[in-house]
């Protein structure tokens, strides 16, 4: 029997469902002659005792401790401000490493980490979960496939069916950069092309304090790939039917819907129709619940050798970089030219092409 032991930094909302996803994938892991051992750290000591004792981990006190009783891999699930600090941690004592996005807190702060991985040879995984998901996976099959035809369009939802704490808000970078950099990466990811240019706008109808710490309740992104292609990509905070994520795939063959299923947040106007009959998903946790644990048993095999990386931090930054622009069309009111993959830190310029 092989034995792993993953180490599990930070235990809020996200980590905790890590751990739980991570525990529940014991039973399986040893049918295939694994045996998985979890150690975890927070700063909310008691907290995480709770957690370690519910999940059959061991708690350590600090990450460095952690690091230090040895592990095969880092889980990172703490705030965004100490991402880069604990992915030059994980790098560093030889391990893989997976990241929940964004590797920092802006596309400058992620530069230099993404120069330390490259310079130590370490493997990252970043957290964009939809890449596991089923609906997605056989909507990028229909599309490589030819299945579809040629790619006309394509349509994003990302909707929140209440808002988090103002308190969030206030640090989390915009609703592009929170919420919409899932569809960015999912949108890159799926068809293989970049996105070029954004063109933004946003409305504050709900909670007047969204507006007052300067973010929006609800966005909408007219995005253009490189091979022209025009689609869009939109996000709420409010959405009182339950939390709706979709993709729409238009093509000259065919269409696919990513989300469309019983359980959608919407119904239908038309007399007669009875779909969507489900009750519809109340938080992202339930959404991508399969996803979230395909997306941890990803991890485990990347740390046994046995698989590629299915989500480098290049492809996390290339993201952010899209939803970056985003946030500066929205307030500028001017599309924006995205940067390269090549280019700085500071590489979205306002476009005259409209």
């Amino acid at each position: 029997m092989q034995q792993i032991t993953l180490g599990l930094a930070g235990v809020g909302r996200i980590g905790v469902l890590h751990a739980e996803h991570l525990a529940a994938l014991r039973a399986p892991l040893r049918e295939r002659g694994v045996e998985l051992r979890l150690r975890l750290t927070d700063v909310a000591a008691e907290h995480a005792r709770t957690v370690a004792a519910a999940t059959g981990a061991e708690f350590l006190p600090s990450a460095a401790e952690l690091l230090a009783a040895g592990v095969d891999g880092l889980v990172v699930a703490t705030g965004t401000a100490t991402h880069p600090e604990l992915i030059r941690a994980g790098v560093d004592a030889g391990v893989p490493v997976f990241c929940e996005k964004p590797v920092a807190l802006d596309v400058a702060s992620s530069l230099p980490v993404l120069e330390h991985v490259r310079r130590a040879g370490g493997t990252v995984q970043i957290g964009h979960q939809r890449r596991f998901d089923a609906g997605y996976l056989r909507a990028r099959e229909a599309l490589r496939s030819g299945e579809l035809g040629r790619l006309s369009s394509l349509r994003a939802v990302t909707c929140d069916m209440t808002p988090p704490p103002v308190e969030f808000l206030a640090s989390s970078g915009g609703l592009f950069r929170d919420c919409s950099v899932h569809d960015f990466d999912v949108v890159r990811w799926l068809t293989g092309r970049e996105i070029v240019e954004v063109y933004a706008l946003g409305s504050n109808n709900g909670d007047p304090a969204i507006g007052a710490v300067g973010d929006v309740d609800t966005a909408l992104a007219v995005v253009t790939l490189d091979d022209g292609t025009v689609g869009t990509v939109s996000a709420s905070r409010y959405n009182g039917a339950g939390h709706d994520v979709r993709l729409e795939l238009q093509g000259s063959e065919g269409t696919v819907v990513v989300g469309l299923d019983d359980r959608a947040a919407l119904r239908s106007a038309e007399p007669g129709t009875a779909f969507p009959a489900g009750p519809s998903h109340r938080t992202f946790a339930e959404r991508f619940e399969d996803a979230y644990r395909a997306e941890m048993l990803a991890f485990v095999e990347l740390v046994l050798g046995e698989r590629v990386n299915p989500c480098p931090p290049e492809d996390a930054v290339a993201a952010a970089r899209v939803a970056d622009a985003a946030q500066e069309s929205l307030r500028t009111g001017a599309p924006v030219r995205v940067a390269p993959a090549g280019a700085g830190a500071h590489g979205t310029t306002a476009s005259s092409t409209y």
